[in-house]
């Protein structure tokens, strides 16, 4: 039957030669121990390849009939199919199996990035269970040897071993020739490798002698084409790995190298992220407390002497950008400061203090304050001895009618006198900062202003009202207080002004400078990045205005904080058109990294965004150019100006 593939049906095999002269040993056991006389085999055929036999017997000599013997073949036939089915069900559920570990393991390392132990975990677990291998482990290579970095199921023993002592493998181990040839290495029985049997190297001992190493699979991790770690499977029995599993614990292999390369990446971008993240944070607090500044000129500009409006708005610029629960203005007269004005201030403590004025003798920290005209902070005032003994009715006031814990007084002097003191405080023991402190300074320093302001103003209108014959010098003081305070208006319309038609960080190098000389003509070597939507002409001639305004919006959100995040200046935008400049008026370090990196956060922005629009069914794409070179910048008319000469080199 093997040779003519063909089926064989034996009348009397108690006759058969092969049974009576060759007492071939199956003919045999059929006859003598089963009893056999007839029986019918039929092979079972797959592309032309023998692959079994469906055999019927009888235990009487009586032929089978051409029907019997045609339904036997019909069953071989549905056999070889069921065979194959099974074959191509296995296949599947190993290939599934295959693709649904590795799309574990990719599932893991976008959703832990820069964190190695989770992907390493869930690939080692994923490849000994598919692979049907006992323990696994993972490596880095530092050039001279391979540190354990993850484990799975390896006998505490070994594991305890590898990380006390990494494997510096000898030459002639079977891990030496991996991190030589960069290739796979199978070995079949670790105990005959030379490395074990032979030289006896440390590595290949602690492997079969504490992890009873037999069959093992060394990986190398590769990138660049430079050893950077090793991918290990053990089994505790002589069982050769098959392709297949070679080839899975490849791909995780790869999949590892990817992990590390990311997760170095993504370490650089935090640490990138983060400092940026403080710059930003400097710059808000510095455009908050400029802010605060220009609100408090304006209304101390708009009052017309009113001191109450000047003071209410400086406390609560001070308590909100410092932190703090209230705040106090206290002016000085009659030797004790009185309170003149309060933001937020608990009522009872409030009247007790209208009723009380602090008196230094009463109160030593003011008294210091005055004495050595800076600053008096303290932090935790029931710690005080002051409070303990109940020696300063002021302080004991403070904390039992305000709830005070963290005090801070800041004198306010004109012309090396006290006028009084501008103070803030928590309800819990925490310090102010330096910058906080440095902020009620000025906040005190502008309080002078407007204490001298209505001084000036008050005592303009007592001389109008009792010199009326002498309007002309009146008006020329009047003159005079009105310039001062227009050039304040001024100032602050020209930092608003700056702020709306600048981007943030050029309008403050030219607060700082105190001019504008930054947008002059100039030359400079510069990098402009452009970017539009494409198909955006279209939509709008179809799409609704509202529609149109409204992706707009997205759009410009989507793109403008990552303009201020790398320090680029919008240099002009027209609808879904726009530029942006780096290295002026601000200098930048590497602005072309600059430009490549914010141009890829903003393709990876604005992909989300299109997904959404087509969505809608608005077909938009979006395009960014870049362009590096020298530029004549500066301004032309109202408008900023930026000139690239075709002829002078650029780079794209």
């Amino acid at each position: 039957m093997r040779e003519t593939k063909t089926a064989v049906h034996i009348i009397d095999a108690a006759k058969d030669e092969r049974y009576v002269q060759e007492r071939r040993p199956a003919w045999v056991a059929g006859v003598e121990l089963g009893g056999v006389r007839t029986f019918l085999a039929v092979p079972m055929m797959a592309e032309d390849e023998l692959i079994g036999s469906f055999t019927v017997y009888r235990q009487e000599v009586r032929p089978f009939a051409d029907k019997q013997i045609e339904l036997v073949k019909n069953f071989a036939a549905q056999a070889v199919i069921a065979i194959e089915n099974a074959r191509l069900l296995n296949e599947l559920r190993q290939s599934l199996e295959r693709q649904t570990a590795t799309s574990e393991v990719l599932g893991v390392i976008s959703s832990s990035p820069g964190h190695l132990e989770p992907v390493f975990t869930s690939m080692l677990r994923n490849a000994v269970r598919i692979c049907d291998a006992t323990f696994g482990n993972i490596h880095r290579w530092d050039g001279k040897a391979l540190h354990l970095a993850a484990a799975h199921n390896t006998p505490p023993s070994f594991a305890e071993a590898r990380r006390r002592s990494p494997n510096r493998p000898h030459p002639k181990s079977s891990v030496g020739r991996m991190i030589e040839v960069k290739e796979v290495v199978h070995v079949a029985d670790a105990k005959e490798q030379p490395g074990y049997a032979i030289e006896r190297d440390p590595g290949s001992v602690a492997a079969v002698e504490l992890g009873g190493v037999r069959t093992v699979l060394y990986v190398p991790m590769l990138k660049d084409n430079e050893v950077v770690g090793a991918f290990t499977l053990s089994r505790q029995e002589v069982r050769p790995f098959t392709d297949k599993q070679i080839a899975l614990v490849t791909n995780f292999a790869a999949q590892a190298v990817i992990a590390i390369e990311n997760a170095r990446l993504l370490n650089e971008l935090r640490e990138r992220t983060d400092d940026l993240s403080q710059r930003t944070t400097d710059l808000t607090e510095a455009l908050e407390q400029q802010t605060a500044t220009s609100e408090v000129l304006r209304v101390i500009s708009s009052s017309s002497g009113d001191l109450e409006p000047a003071f209410a708005t400086m406390l609560e610029n001070a308590v909100r950008i410092c932190e703090a629960n209230f705040g106090n203005i206290y002016r000085w007269r009659d030797d004790a400061l009185h309170l003149v004005a309060v933001h937020n201030t608990p009522h009872a403590f409030a009247e007790a203090r209208r009723h009380s004025p602090i008196r230094p003798p009463q109160n030593p920290p003011v008294e210091r304050m005055i004495a050595t005209k800076t600053p008096i902070h303290s932090t935790n005032l029931t710690n005080r001895p002051s409070y303990i003994d109940r020696s300063d009715p002021g302080m004991v006031m403070a904390v039992e009618l305000g709830g005070v814990r963290t005090a801070l007084h800041v004198p306010m002097f004109k012309e090396n006198e006290l006028v009084g003191s501008f103070a803030l405080y928590r309800q819990e023991p925490r310090s102010f900062s330096d910058k906080q402190i440095e902020l009620v300074k000025n906040f005190a320093a502008q309080a002078v202003i407007a204490i001298e302001n209505a001084s000036l103003l008050s005592e303009l209108r007592e001389r109008t009202a009792q010199l009326a014959s002498q309007s002309q010098e009146l008006a020329k003081l009047n003159e005079l207080l009105e310039q001062r305070v227009t050039a304040q208006v001024d100032e602050i319309e020209r930092m608003g002004r700056l702020r709306r038609f600048l981007p943030p960080q050029v309008a403050d190098l030219i607060v700082a400078s105190g001019s504008e000389k930054q947008l002059e003509s100039h030359r400079r070597e510069i990098t402009a990045l452009f970017c539009d939507l494409r198909g955006f002409t279209g939509f709008t001639e179809a799409a609704d205005a509202e529609d149109v305004m409204a992706l707009l919006r997205e759009y410009h959100a989507a793109i403008g904080e990552k303009i201020v995040r790398y320090s680029g200046t919008l240099e002009r935008y027209a609808g879904d058109g726009v530029m942006v400049v780096f290295n002026d008026p601000v200098p930048i370090e590497n602005p072309a990294l600059q430009a490549v990196l914010m141009a890829l956060e903003m393709r990876d922005a604005i992909a989300a965004l299109t997904g959404k629009w087509r969505r809608f069914g608005h077909d938009i794409g979006f395009g960014i150019g870049i362009a590096h070179g020298f530029a004549t910048l500066g301004t032309s008319a109202s408008r900023a100006v930026l000139t690239m000469r075709p002829s002078e080199p650029s780079r794209t």
